[in-house]
C-alpha cells in the first residue's frame, strides 16, 4: 500500500541500472524557470518549453489498488511537476483503451505517455507507440520531437520495472520523470499471418508458462497468488510438445518435448521469476530460453532457481541470444498457447524478432 507520508521523504533508487549502448538524448529541466531544453546528439539545442506529460492510468489495475494508490499519489505529482509539465489524467475504460490513449497522445505532441499501472498497462501503452507496422508520429510536423515512454509501477507483478531495479514506489517513479533521462529500449515483436503486429517490452513465452499466465489472468484479484493458482490449473492435463524454431532465418531445429519457451526483452515475469536472466533491454536481442521434457515435480524441485536466475545450468534448460526466432509445432494441434508481457495473443505458429532502440524511455 501507498504510505500516506510516503512523498514527504524520497529516498532515490540506488539498484545497479542495465546498461543501454544506444544513449539517444536527454532532457534537462529547470524547476525555476518551469522550462527544458531539448538536446539533440549532435550537440544541438532546440526551443524551451513546457513538458506535455500524459498519464495513462488503468484504475480496474491490482484489484482496484491502482486507482487508491494514484488518487493518493496525484496531489504529490502536481505539486512535484505541475509547475514544468502541463500534465494531463487519461483513465483507461476497458481492454485496449490505453492503446487509443497513446496513440492519440503522441498524434498530439505529447512528450511522454506514462503508464500507471502493472505489466498490462504498460504492454498496451507500448503498443499505442505503433500502428500498422511504424511508429506512430506527431502531427505538428516536430522532426525531432518524438515522445518518451514513462512508467509508475502500481501493478500486481510490475515484472518489467524489476529489471531495473525499480522499486513500488510511485514517489520514486515520480522523481524519475521529473529528471527526465532518455535511454533508447528495444521492444519486440510478434507476426502471425492471420492477425495485426504484436508488440511486447518485457518477456513474451509459449506452450505451460503462456496457459499458466492465461488462467493468473482470471485470478488477479488474489494478488501474486494469482500466478500460483493459474501454473497450478496449466499443469492439469499439461503435455509437453514437440516443436520447430528458426533462428535468424536460419535451418529449422527441433526441439523435442518443450515445457515452456520465453522470449526475454528483460529479465522476469511471473511475478518475480527470472526467467531470462541474460536479456537486456537495449542490446538490440532477445534471449530465448527453453524448458524441456520438464514434470511437475522439477518445477516445485529447480522452483528457487527459476526466481533467482540461475536455472540456465539445470538439465533440459538451453538459452540462446537471437534477434528473430520463429516456431511451430509440430503436430500442428493449435492448443499451444502464446502470451506476451502476460497478454493471451493466441496460439502457435508466431515469429518473434527484436526492434533495437524502438523507444525513448524515462530511465
Amino acid at each position: 500500500m501507498l504510505r500516506s507520508n510516503c512523498c514527504i521523504s524520497i529516498r532515490p533508487c540506488t539498484a545497479k541500472q542495465p546498461s543501454f549502448h544506444r544513449l539517444h538524448h536527454s532532457i534537462s529541466s529547470s524547476l525555476s524557470s518551469g522550462r527544458i531544453t531539448l538536446h539533440g546528439g549532435d550537440g544541438s539545442v532546440s526551443s524551451s518549453r513546457l513538458r506535455d506529460l500524459v498519464f495513462v492510468v488503468n484504475p480496474q489495475g491490482a484489484n482496484g489498488r491502482t486507482a487508491k494508490e494514484w488518487k493518493k499519489l496525484l496531489p504529490y505529482l502536481r505539486t512535484r511537476l505541475g509547475k514544468d509539465c502541463n500534465i494531463k489524467e487519461s483513465l483507461t475504460s476497458g481492454p485496449s483503451h490505453a492503446i487509443d490513449i497513446t496513440r492519440e497522445a503522441i498524434r498530439d505532441g505529447a512528450d511522454a505517455v506514462i503508464a500507471v499501472g502493472g505489466d498490462g498497462t504498460l504492454h498496451e501503452v507500448v503498443n499505442g507507440f505503433f500502428w500498422e507496422g511504424k511508429p506512430v508520429g506527431n502531427l505538428n510536423g516536430e522532426a525531432n520531437h518524438s515522445a518518451a515512454l514513462g512508467l509508475i509501477p502500481l501493478g500486481t507483478g510490475s515484472d518489467f520495472a524489476r529489471t531495473f531495479g525499480w522499486k513500488n514506489d510511485p514517489c520514486e517513479a515520480v522523481e524519475r520523470i521529473a529528471k527526465g533521462v532518455r535511454s533508447r529500449v528495444d521492444v519486440g515483436v510478434i507476426n502471425h499471418e492471420e492477425s495485426d503486429l504484436h508488440y511486447f517490452i518485457n518477456v513474451a513465452d509459449v506452450h505451460l508458462s503462456a496457459k499458466a499466465g492465461f488462467y493468473a489472468s482470471k485470478y488477479k484479484k488474489f494478488g501474486s497468488l494469482c500466478y500460483v493458482i493459474g501454473a497450478l490449473q496449466a499443469f492439469m492435463g499439461h503435455h509437453n510438445r514437440d516443436m520447430r524454431i528458426k533462428v535468424n532465418g536460419g535451418e529449422w531445429e527441433i526441439y523435442p518435448q518443450v515445457t515452456a519457451l520465453c522470449v526475454g526483452n528483460a529479465k522476469y515475469f511471473g511475478g518475480g521469476m527470472k526467467i531470462t536472466p541474460n536479456a537486456v533491454p537495449g542490446n538490440g536481442n532477445l534471449e530465448v530460453v527453453v524448458l524441456q521434457d520438464f514434470k511437475w515435480y522439477d518445477f516445485i524441485l529447480k522452483l528457487h532457481k527459476l526466481y533467482n536466475g540461475t536455472h540456465l545450468s539445470v538439465n533440459n534448460v538451453s538459452s540462446r541470444s537471437v534477434q528473430s526466432i520463429e516456431i511451430e509445432e509440430i503436430s500442428e494441434s493449435g492448443s499451444v498457447y502464446v502470451q506476451s508481457d502476460g497478454e493471451h495473443l493466441g496460439f502457435l505458429p508466431r515469429k518473434f524478432q527484436v526492434l533495437p532502440g524502438a523507444i525513448d524511455m524515462i530511465s
